[in-house]
C-alpha cells in the first residue's frame, strides 16, 4: 500500500495550475494536474483523519443539481462542502425550470448569482449531459463577466454521459493504495448482466481513458452490441499508446484471466441508447417503455457474464482487487459471495470521492493554498 502523502508533498506551482478550473472529464486535464488533485485529496483527508478543520471557502453556497438518482455522489458533495465551510444545496433536476424550456445557458446564469461551487450529475441520454454541464459553464462565466464579478465558480462533473470523473478518481486513488504502481498492472473492465435498464455508459468510458495513461493493460470486455463511443474508445487507444495496452474481447472469462483489477459494471446496450436519444427528444413516453422492454430482454441475453468466485479464481493468483462504483446488482453483476469478500474495499473506494471533490473545490478556490492549509495545521498543533 502506498505511504499516505502529507502536506509537505504540495507544490504550490503545481497547486497554482488547479485555480479556477473545472473538471468536465479527465481527458481533458493533464497528468500533472490529476496528480496534483490526488495529493491535495489525500493531504485534505489526512487533515480529516487528525481533526484538523478546513474552512477553506467559509460561508459559499455549493450548488448540485442531479437529473439522475444518487446516493454516494449526494453524500461526497455534501461531505465535502460542510468539510470547507461552504454551504451544500442539493436539488433534484426535475426541480428546476429546465422541464419547462428554460436553457442550460439560462439556468447557469440564474445560478450563478449566487452559487460559489456547481456540481451537476446529467447521465441519461447520449449527446446529452457534457453539453449540458458545459452550457451551465457558459451561463455561469457569461454571468460573471457581464457583472464583473470577481467570484471564481468552478464546475465538477458529478456524472454525464461521457464520464464520471470524481468517481475514476476515486478508483484511481484506491488503486493507487493498493498497488505501488499501475505499470503493466492488467485491468479488466467488464460489462456485466444487470436486470435494470440503461445504466449509463460514462464508468466504463472513464475508466478506460483515465487508466490507459498510467501504462496499465487495459481490457474492455462485453457481449457485442454493448460498446462504448467511438471518442472513447479513441481516447483509450491513443492513450495507451504511451505505455501499456488497450484491448477489448467479448469473452468474460478471456477478460478475467491473469487480471490483476476487476471492475464488473453492467450499461446499456449501445444501439439502444442511441435510440434513446430520439424518442426522449421526442417526449414519446410509449416508445422509450417500449425500448427499456428490448433493452431488459437484450440482458437477460447475457445472465451469465456476471463475477462469481470461478472468474475471480481465474485472476492473477486468484486474488484479483474487486471494484466497483456502487451499488452493484449482487446475484446478477457480482455473486454474493463476492461481494461479501469485497464489502469493505468498496467502501474504502467510495470514500476518497469525498475527497477528490474537496481537492477540485479548494484547489480551484484558495489562492496560497500550501501556506493556508500550514497554518491550520499548526493551530491545531497549538
Amino acid at each position: 500500500m502506498s505511504k499516505i502523502e502529507t502536506l509537505r508533498s504540495l507544490d504550490q506551482q503545481e497547486l497554482d495550475a488547479l485555480l479556477g478550473r473545472s473538471l468536465l472529464t479527465t481527458q481533458e486535464w493533464s497528468t500533472a494536474d490529476l496528480a496534483a488533485v490526488r495529493k491535495l485529496a489525500r493531504t485534505l483527508a489526512e487533515f480529516d483523519r487528525r481533526r484538523i478543520q478546513t474552512p477553506l471557502c467559509a460561508n459559499e453556497l455549493a450548488w448540485a443539481v442531479f437529473f439522475d438518482q444518487s446516493t454516494r455522489t449526494k453524500s461526497a458533495w455534501g461531505g465535502a462542502a460542510a468539510r470547507l465551510g461552504m454551504q451544500p444545496v442539493i436539488v433534484d433536476g426535475s426541480s428546476t425550470q429546465v422541464s419547462h424550456g428554460e436553457t442550460a445557458v439560462e439556468t447557469g446564469a440564474m445560478l450563478g448569482m449566487n452559487a460559489h461551487a456547481m456540481g451537476i450529475r446529467h447521465d441519461l441520454i447520449l449527446g446529452e449531459g457534457n453539453a449540458f454541464i458545459r452550457d451551465i459553464k457558459t451561463g455561469i462565466d457569461g454571468y460573471l463577466d457581464a457583472t464583473d464579478d470577481p467570484r471564481s465558480v468552478p464546475i465538477v462533473n458529478l456524472q454525464c454521459d461521457v464520464d464520471h470523473p470524481t468517481q475514476t478518481m476515486a478508483d484511481l486513488m484506491w488503486l493507487e493504495d493498493n498497488f505501488d504502481d499501475l505499470s503493466d498492472r492488467n485491468i479488466t473492465m467488464s460489462w456485466a448482466y444487470s436486470p435494470s435498464y440503461a445504466k449509463p455508459l460514462s464508468v466504463p468510458q472513464g475508466i478506460i481513458t483515465l487508466l490507459s495513461r498510467f501504462g496499465a493493460n487495459v481490457t474492455l470486455a462485453h457481449p457485442p452490441g454493448y460498446q462504448l463511443t467511438e471518442q472513447a474508445m479513441a481516447a483509450a487507444e491513443s492513450n495507451a499508446a504511451g505505455g501499456g495496452s488497450f484491448r477489448v474481447v467479448d469473452n468474460m472469462d478471456e477478460a478475467f484471466a491473469n487480471a490483476d483489477i476487476v471492475y464488473p459494471k453492467s450499461w446499456g446496450a449501445y444501439d439502444l441508447m442511441v435510440e434513446r436519444v430520439g424518442a426522449n427528444a421526442a417526449g414519446d413516453k410509449a416508445a422509450l417503455a417500449e425500448i427499456e422492454q428490448r433493452a431488459l430482454a437484450r440482458n437477460a441475453l447475457h445472465t451469465d457474464w456476471i463475477c462469481d468466485e470461478r472468474r475471480m479464481a481465474a485472476t492473477k493468483g486468484g486474488d484479483a482487487l474487486y471494484l466497483h462504483c456502487l451499488p452493484a446488482d449482487i446475484g446478477a453483476e457480482v455473486s454474493p459471495g463476492v461481494m461479501d469478500l469485497h464489502k469493505i474495499n468498496v467502501a474504502k473506494e467510495a470514500n476518497w470521492k469525498m475527497y477528490v471533490v474537496m481537492a477540485l473545490l479548494a484547489g480551484a478556490k484558495v489562492l496560497d493554498l500550501t501556506a493556508v492549509l500550514a497554518s491550520l495545521e499548526q493551530e491545531a498543533i497549538r
